[in-house]
């Protein structure tokens, strides 16, 4: 599966963007997919995953309750729909597809996407 995410751009502390990543192969839909992020000089880290049904998500602590993952699997779209956002926001973001396993939070990924960039300005 190829992933391309988009929707990245420049937006104020507080405001709302929704990323998009569009995935190749008629094989999506059996794939959990997952989020993750990279700011300049620290390491990726996982933001939000969901079930490859769209059954079920989880989240980093960081952005509970601001950030929400969906998927349309008759697309081949998941989204990150993020509020509320804030300049620890920043980051290069990924969207990665992963095998599923029992646990959603511990999916490995295998497959990843470039980035989409994020700044939030204070």
């Amino acid at each position: 599966v190829q992933l391309q995410a988009s929707g990245g751009g420049l937006v104020q502390a507080g405001g709302s963007l929704r990323l998009s990543c569009a995935a190749s192969g008629r094989t999506f839909s059996s794939y959990d997919m997952g989020w993750f992020r990279q700011a300049p000089g620290k390491e990726r880290e996982f933001v939000a995953a969901i079930r490859w049904s769209g059954s079920a998500t989880y989240y980093a602590d960081s952005v509970k309750g601001r950030f929400a993952t969906s998927r349309d699997n008759a697309k081949n779209m998941v989204y990150l729909q993020m509020n509320s956002l804030k300049p620890e926001d920043t980051a290069t973001y990924y969207c990665a597809a992963a095998v599923p396993i029992s646990t959603l939070a511990r999916a490995r990924y295998d497959y990843w996407g470039q980035g989409t960039l994020v700044t939030v300005s204070s």
